[in-house]
């Protein structure tokens, strides 16, 4: 459609305004060719009639609010300069968003204010983002490029530009740590800190303070930052271009020098800069020029630290910044040297200039020569050379030329020296150049510096236009769009005009050349052959200057300073001073240049062909060395991809977020964004895919359009029928291109649609509201007149007959009514009973039948299935026990076959066995000859010891006379003694010497004493060599026995083995009878001397036969006699055995002839057995009970001597020996042993061991011997009376010794022999109990129909064990080549860990701490190995998490501690650890769970990252309601459905591997937070998703993740707590946002919400269609002044990589490790379950 059509009613237009550029006006009445007046109300409701230019030239449309703010100029649907400004307007002021696209170019529009959107979140956010995913940011143009190079392979390159202020060099600086942040190295260099560094050096040597900028770049930079083929930073480079140098000499009103003149004039008095003679910055010519020498808000001294710091960072030494500062203080120095005027032609220099002086030291020159020189010239004539004096002027002049080449140098230098330090290590693969050059520049007075801006620009311009007409080009044809030639503006003209032969700036420099050059005849020469140029203008005015029609804006240039500018000339004397300098870092600047310098030989040619520059030789000029520079620099930027950031500068005042539309649309014309726009309107600007398009637009399509299915289709029949004109719009391949206002025609539209339903839906709802009105009244109107005209009827025609006839008549038809009315009632209700009874009864029977007939199906159904089910059952018994009879038939076939061939061995075995019997009772049979031999040995030796008693007693009686005296002395010196300690226990000397008195009154009862314990001590130790000599004896006795033990126990053995087989083979016994009745023969014979007691064990029979007949179950029986036939070994269990196994064949084979017959014999057959046994027991009992006696005497001989040995003189000087020795004895000897405390201390060390040895096989009797305590406890107490009596005794201890060691050794075989047959007793129990329970077991293996009996289980340990060779093999099937996979599904959980931990229970067990610590290292080590192997396997870490888990806990429940033990069963509490603490291992184990967690939940986190953003915001899970606008280029199509299948996987690996609800329950926690702040944060990054549908949209979504925890039974892990700041954004996207109380609402609901997200959300807030409304700033205002209290962080972006501290708590497990089975599919076989 025609263009003219859209100027409607209600559309609105933009006007020219003189104040706001552009004034906003909407149209009263219709537009109609051929009119000159537009009828328009401005928005403060003033009308206006807007004329038109010959009804021709409208005013450009305003485009529909859906698309004001957009974040891409080029999607806007009317491209022109007053859209451009009001849409970054809208965005920012009232959205408070700085940056937005046009097409390629990133316009970034200057805050002057620190915002909270360059943090390392947000630069996280936009990695790996495509460009238009997220709001516009330089860190998306740096992503796209760092993208792009990654991808193509191709070098990159951001172009910052803008005016100064505009924040360039902020922009560039944003990019670079973009890049050094997502590209880190992870080398220890830290190359990116290095680039960064570089930043605050440039800065404080090139950046100054101007009128519009606190920190403006004088200079323009390029920098390559070099990458690797990893893209990883790796080093580098930096170009600088136009040093600003006049500002060293001159800075303009309120305007500053470089910053590091004033940092270094701050640090004056830091003793590094001393020596430097430095003086305040008002104090110094070159710093004070501007008026100002502070800057409002910033540290010199501090930036200063900074610089240092970055200095040594970069590897510069001190030495070096040392001469950089001596540079920049000579020149500070220099500035203040005063010349003074001499004549009008003369010059003079102070010969003690202080400055010069200064100067002169610093840079280690000639002060005469200098102050010579600065004030004279040297001319050099054909003939001679005139050193010619110069004036004040030109002298200062010189002065000053001097110090700009200076500077130049030095600032060159540090540029050399950053890029030195930056340089690549390695081979760099490609790079990203980011250029902060100045933009285009126009200003009241413009000079040189201005024209070589304006030519820079002029050339990044051309190279601009020409990208962006060629990614047009590429568009179309990826779309298939016809391409048709766009005329756009090509400024080669201008280019020309500067660069050409006899252009610009060839005549400049040919100029320079004469030496009486000047700025008129240059200017001359200009006008004369640029004057009918139609780029180039002479002003009307002026004859100073020159126009130039540049791209963006006409400029007059001043051209006085032009030649000096170029010329940039030094006189050749001071050169040669500063050459001959000692300052060497001075004399390399001012170095002689080769003859063949690089750029003397650069040839510069424009982008397009033109007119030839000049040819001239040594061309040295400023001029000509920045058009090699440009040309280098255009080169460059030509060889890679370009992107494109334009800096704006909001207004003059630098004031916040305050927008002059003057200054920026200034700017826009500027910077190339315009043209942008025009080159776009020219085309198809507005694209918008099928989906977008079908979305937006579905409500202008009719029934029979949507239902045609195919999308595309549908979008192509739509478009047809609303716009006819197809040259308004092409298909291609994804999207739809528009024209200029076609969008805007589509919007209205839309309007017109929606505005027709809405009108439709007033109409009819009102029109419904005054019907019903109407009936309402016309109802109240027709009964008001039924009142009144009744009541008239009334009045007028009723009498008092007539009152009367009528209430008689309404009487009379009362009760005639009435009457019948109950008719008819009765009638109907007679009707109604009898219809129901009918009814009632036809369902009840109906109901009756039904279940009749049901009730019979079911019966048959019972019965029938009952019958299948039996046949069933009975077929598949029938198969399964002739499998079964076969199978069994088979293998007791191979048995009985075996069976046979090793009867035939064992029949040879038995017979020698028998022999071996035979001899064992003759040897028994010796051994009782021999008993009775040694028992009338015991009467003798009995008698003798009785007749020696009798004698003892009377010598003890004797002796009692003289104990009580000794006693009652004794008691006398205690006496003392106490009363003395008690009285006097500092005075112990005195206290002993009273004792010493006292004991010389004794002094011949002591030398008595001292004669008898030498005699004593003789005989002690002859005592104890004999003692020794019959330990000696006894001990070989006793091995001697033990091993004929043994020798007994391996042939018992060895039967026992046989006894057992014939067990397992009870078919095969009665071929053995005849050869068990020979062995039982045998055994009757050996026995016949313990066949008389028997009645005990006669009873005792019985009760085992009752048991037997009634409560023994079969698998005990067989477990009991497995478990005992391993431990017995003793002959005459063997023979018992066999006897029990003939009879038990004997019932084998009677049993199924006649039940009670074999009970009967097998009940004979065991009593007669048991009388044999209590014979036996008897017998034993009798000999054991002498031997007792005999063990009695002996044991009271033997301690009688022992206490007599135990007496001698010296006992007082050894009492804390022997008190050490009575605390190991009984506490029955306590009391005795403190009374003889004071006479045994001089007991001598050798006699305490023979004492010590002798008391050690006393106690060892005394364990042997309980009853023979108490007469050696009455012994002991008579100690001290046999003193005396020790002599006498001697001669009959000589005699009786031989005797005592007989007896002894008598005694220990006698016990050895006694223990023996004890044992024999307790074995025989066990096997009349085993034989019964086989029995049993046999009796009901036969009636059970010879059914196989099932495997005896055994009782395990719940231990593993293996080998020490076999751990590697045991860690690597368990761990390392363990799969995850079906492991949980065919284990139970944690089977893996359990079985780990018995194997460490076994090393335990085993007390080897070597194997237990090696074990757990190598467990340790494998688990790092599989998780360091598997690190992207969520498999393998989520099931070495829970067995790692449980293995942890394993160690903590059994590891003895009672905190762990509360819930253990009995059983797990003997399973318990009890060797070693592993509670080190413990907290290895617990770090190693942490860190697979972390890296569990990074792999979850990578998986579900890329559906959050499609899944959560970006799907439309409500249908319906449509929040879709032009999403650029995202393409994703995941849904909410997605993130929940993926979390069902999470959770079910998880539950199959057995990990903990808890743990399972902080897992989902850690991905729903996950899930939360990426959504928050792309929320806060996307203004598209701010509206109020998308809020619907969001809620819905959480409802379905809250639905899902629900599901899951995980209300408990506080995940739903992690979405609540997704849920406030939710509400505060749908809550109203217009009055004080939702400022007040939104300020107590959005708790978790920073104020700075929340007052981002409001400023991002966008409506979706003409019936919402924006936030207005003033309610945004509100918020933030409620929002001010509030505490808060101030980052804008949640931190979404934070991880909540995981715990694993203590779960006591309940499965047993006892009954824990090993897995065949394992490979286990060399690890054994105990």
């Amino acid at each position: 459609m025609a263009l003219s059509e859209l100027y409607t009613k209600y559309n609105r237009v933009w006007i020219p305004d003189a104040e706001h550029v552009w004034q906003s006006a909407e149209i009263l009445t219709d537009f109609k060719p051929g009119e000159t007046v537009l009828e328009l109300q401005l928005e403060d409701g003033t009308e206006l009639q807007y004329p038109l230019e010959g009804g021709e030239k409208l005013p450009p449309l305003r485009n529909p609010d859906i698309l004001v703010g957009e974040n891409d100029l080029t999607a806007l649907s009317y491209l022109h300069e007053p859209a451009v400004l009001h849409n970054l307007k809208v965005r920012f002021v009232e959205s408070k968003i700085i940056y937005t696209y046009c097409g390629i170019i990133l316009v970034a529009v200057n805050p002057y204010k620190t915002l909270p959107i360059y943090g390392d979140a947000v630069i996280h956010a936009y990695s790996g983002q495509n460009m238009g995913d997220l709001d516009p940011h330089i860190f998306a143009v740096a992503e796209e490029a760092y993208k792009q190079m990654a991808r193509n392979n191709k070098n990159q390159s951001i172009i910052v530009s803008g005016e100064s202020g505009a924040g360039k060099t902020v922009s560039a600086r944003f990019a670079m740590r973009y890049f050094a942040v997502v590209s880190k190295s992870g080398s220890k260099t830290r190359v990116e800190d290095k680039v960064l560094a570089s930043n605050p050096i440039t800065e404080a040597i090139g950046n100054a303070k101007t009128t519009r900028n606190d920190n403006s770049s004088r200079f323009g930079k390029y920098t390559e930052i070099s990458f690797d083929k990893r893209y990883q930073i790796i080093g580098a480079n930096m170009r600088t271009y136009l040093l600003e140098k006049s500002r060293v000499v001159f800075q303009s009103e309120n305007e500053r020098n470089y910053h590091i003149f004033y940092q270094m004039c701050a640090c004056a008095n830091q003793p590094e800069f001393k020596g430097l003679r430095l003086l305040a910055a008002e104090k110094f010519n070159y710093t004070r020029l501007g008026g100002e020498t502070e800057i409002e808000g910033v540290d010199d001294r501090a930036d200063m630290a900074e610089t240092r710091r970055t200095f040594s960072l970069l590897g510069l030494k001190d030495s070096f910044q040392a001469d950089v500062f001596k540079v920049l203080a000579a020149i500070l120095h220099l500035g203040n040297v005063v010349i003074k005027e001499n004549g009008s032609e003369k010059s003079s220099i102070g010969s003690r200039d202080p400055h010069l002086a200064i100067f002169c030291e610093l840079m280690g020159v000639n002060m005469d020569n200098m102050s010579r020189w600065l004030c004279h010239r040297r001319i050099v004539l054909s003939s001679e050379t005139v050193v010619k004096p110069q004036p004040k002027e030109r002298a200062i002049n010189a002065r000053d030329a001097l110090a700009k080449h200076i500077y130049a140098h030095l600032f060159d230098w540090v540029i050399h020296k950053i890029n030195q330090a930056l340089m690549i290590p390695g081979k760099q693969h490609s790079f990203i150049g980011v250029l902060d050059i100045y933009g285009f520049e126009t200003f009241d007075v413009n000079s040189f510096e201005q024209f070589c801006i304006n030519y820079a620009n002029e050339k990044l311009q051309q190279q601009f236009n020409l990208h962006v007409f060629k990614l047009e080009q590429e568009e179309y044809m990826k779309e298939d769009i016809p391409w048709t030639l766009i005329d756009f503006y090509d400024n080669q003209p201008v280019i020309d005009l500067i660069e050409a032969r006899m252009g610009i700036l060839d005549l400049l420099d040919e100029e320079c050349l004469f030496l009486q050059g000047t700025d008129k005849n240059w200017l001359q020469k200009l006008y004369n052959f640029l004057g009918s140029k139609p780029l180039f203008e002479k002003p009307r005015m002026s004859n100073d200057s020159f126009v130039i029609q540049h791209f963006a804006d006409k400029v007059e240039y001043q051209c006085k300073g032009f030649l000096e500018k170029n010329r940039d000339t030094l006189y050749e004397e001071l050169v040669e001073i500063m050459r001959t300098s000692q300052n060497a870092l001075l004399a390399d600047f001012f170095k002689e240049e080769e003859p063949n310098s690089s750029h003397k030989n650069i040839k510069v040619t424009p982008a397009h062909p033109r007119v030839k520059a000049s040819n001239k030789q040594l061309r040295t000029t400023v001029g000509d060395k920045f058009r090699s520079s440009l040309y280098l620099l255009m080169e460059t930027l030509n060889a890679t991809t370009p992107h494109y950031v334009r800096c704006i500068k909001p207004n003059e005042e630098k004031l916040p977020f305050e927008y002059d539309s003057k200054r920026v649309v200034q700017q826009l014309r500027a910077c190339g964004v315009l043209e942008t726009i025009r080159i776009s309107a020219q085309s198809y600007p507005s694209r918008w895919t099928y989906i977008e398009f079908f979305s937006r637009y579905s409500i202008l399509m009719s029934q029979t359009e949507l239902k045609l299915g195919e999308k595309k289709q549908t979008c192509k029949t739509v478009l047809q029928r609303l716009i006819p004109d197809s040259n308004q719009y092409k298909f291609g391949r994804s999207k739809i291109f528009f024209r200029a206002g076609q969008v805007a025609y589509l919007e209205k539209l839309r309007l017109d649609h929606l505005r027709a339903a809405c009108v439709t839906i007033q109409k009819h709802v009102r029109g419904w509201r005054q019907r019903h009105r109407f009936l309402h009244m016309r109802q109240a109107a027709i009964t008001i007149q039924q009142y009144v005209r009744g009541k008239k009827q009334i009045r007028r025609c009723i009498t008092a007959l007539a009152l009367k006839q009528a209430w008689a008549a309404v009487i009379i038809q009362r009760h005639c009514r009435g009457y019948l009315v109950r008719r008819i009632y009765h009638l109907v209700l007679r009707a109604a009973v009898i219809i129901q009874a009918y009814t009632r009864g036809w369902t009840a029977r109906k109901r009756y039948r039904k279940m009749v007939a049901e009730h019979k199906a079911l019966v048959l159904q019972k019965y029938a299935r009952a019958w299948l089910v039996r046949r069933r059952f009975q077929t598949m018994r029938r198969l399964v026990i002739n499998v079964q009879l076969s199978y069994r038939v088979q293998q007791l076939r191979k048995k009985i076959e075996e069976q046979n061939k090793e009867n035939l061995g064992l029949m040879e075995k038995l017979t020698s066995l028998s022999n071996a019997r035979a001899q064992g009772l003759e040897k028994i049979q010796a051994l009782e000859a021999e008993l009775g031999k040694l028992t009338n040995e015991m009467a003798a030796l009995e008698a003798s010891a009785r007749t020696k008693s009798e004698e003892a007693d009377q010598t003890i009686a004797l002796l009692q006379s003289d104990r009580e005296k000794l006693t009652e002395a004794n008691k006398a010196l205690e006496q003392t003694l106490k009363e003395t300690t008690l009285q006097m226990q500092d005075q112990f000397e005195d206290v002993k010497r009273k004792l010493m008195e006292d004991l010389e009154r004794e002094e011949r009862f002591r030398k008595v004493a001292e004669h008898n314990s030498e005699l004593q001590k003789e005989d002690s130790d002859k005592e104890i060599v004999v003692l020794k000599e019959e330990s000696r004896r006894l001990r070989e006795e006793r091995i001697r026995l033990q091993t004929q033990v043994e020798e007994d126990q391996k042939i018992n053995a060895e039967l026992q083995e046989q006894v057992l087989q014939l067990t397992k083979h009870v078919k095969v016994i009665p071929d053995l009878r005849k050869e068990i009745n020979s062995l039982q023969m045998q055994r009757a014979e050996a026995d016949k001397t313990v066949r008389a007691q028997n009645l005990q064990a006669r009873a005792k029979m019985s009760l085992i036969t009752r048991q037997l007949l009634g409560e023994a179950k079969e698998e005990i029986l067989i477990q009991r006699l497995n478990e005992e036939a391993l431990d017995k070994g003793d002959g005459a269990d063997l023979l018992a055995a066999f006897d029990a196994m003939e009879k038990a064949a004997k019932v084998m084979e009677t049993q199924q002839r006649e039940q009670k017959d074999t009970y009967k014999s097998q009940l004979e057959a065991l009593v007669f057995k048991n009388e044999h046994l209590n014979k036996e027991n008897e017998q034993l009992q009798a000999l054991f009970q002498e031997k007792s006696n005999v063990n009695q005497s002996i044991g009271q001989e033997v301690a009688r001597l022992s206490a007599e040995n135990m007496v001698i003189p010296e006992l007082k000087q050894q009492v804390s020996e022997l008190n050490r020795h009575k605390q190991e004895l009984e506490t029955q000897l306590q009391e005795q042993s403190s009374e003889m405390s004071a006479k045994i201390k001089e007991l001598s060390n050798e006699l305490q061991l023979a004492v010590e040895e002798q008391q050690s096989q006393r106690r060892h009797l005394e364990e042997e011997i309980t009853e023979s305590e108490r007469r050696r406890e009455e012994m002991e107490r008579q100690v001290a009376d046999l003193q005396e009596e020790n002599q006498q005794l001697q001669k009959a201890q000589l005699s009786e010794s031989e005797a005592k060691n007989k007896l002894r050794q008598d005694t220990s075989r006698l016990t050895a022999e006694n223990m023996d047959f004890e044992e024999q007793l307790d074995m025989k129990d066990r096997l009349i109990k085993r034989l019964q329970d086989q029995i049993k077991a046999l009796q009901t293996h036969a009636t059970a129909n010879q059914k196989a009996a099932p495997a005896v289980p055994k009782e395990y340990l719940g231990m593993l064990e293996y080998k020490k060779e076999d751990e590697g093999r045991l860690i690597r099937t368990l761990i390392l080549e363990l799969k995850p996979r079906g492991v949980g599904v065919l284990m139970i959980p944690g089977l893996a860990a359990h079985l780990l931990f018995m194997c460490v229970r076994h090393g335990d067990y085993l007390n080897d701490g070597n194997k237990l610590k090696s074990l757990m290292n190598g467990i340790i080590s494998a688990i790092k190995e599989v998780i360091t192997n598997h690190q992207e396997s969520f498999e393998v870490l989520s099931f070495w998490l829970s067995n790692t888990y449980h293995f942890l806990n394993c160690l903590k429940q059994y590891s003895g501690d009672e905190e762990f033990m509360k819930h253990n069963t009995p059983r797990q509490n003997k399973n318990c650890l009890r060797n070693f603490d592993l509670s080190e291992h413990r907290q290895i184990l617990s770090d190693l769970a942490i860190n697979i967690y972390h890296q569990f939940i990074s792999v979850m986190e990578d998986a579900l990252f890329p559906m959050i953003i499609p899944g959560m915001l970006e799907h439309e899970s409500l249908q319906g309601i449509s929040s879709m606008k032009p999403t650029g280029f995202r393409k994703r199509s995941n849904s909410v459905t997605d993130i929940l299948q993926k979390l069902d996987a999470f959770h079910t690996s998880m539950v199959q591997h057995g990990m903990e609800p808890q743990l399972q329950g902080q897992v989902i926690r850690q991905l729903f937070f996950l899930i939360g702040a990426t959504s928050v944060n792309s929320i806060l990054l996307r203004k598209d998703l701010c509206s109020c549908r998308k809020g619907m949209q969001i809620r819905c979504n959480i409802s379905y993740l809250e639905e899902w925890l629900r599901e899951k039974d995980l209300q408990s892990s506080c995940a739903m707590e992690t979405l609540g700041s997704l849920s406030q954004v939710a509400w505060l996207l749908q809550v109203s946002k217009t009055t004080d109380e939702d400022a007040a609402e939104i300020k107590q609901r959005c708790s978790e919400l920073s104020p700075v997200q929340i007052v981002k959300i409001l400023n991002s807030y966008t409506p979706i269609d003409d019936f919402e409304k924006r936030v207005t700033p003033s309610f945004v205002r509100k918020v933030q002044a409620l929002l001010q209290e509030r505490e808060g962080s101030s980052q804008l972006m949640m931190d979404s990589q934070y991880r909540f501290q995981v715990t694993f708590p203590f779960c006591s497990s309940a499965q047993a490790l006892e009954l824990l089975q090993v897995p065949s599919n394992l490979r286990l076989g060399f690890v054994t379950r105990i």
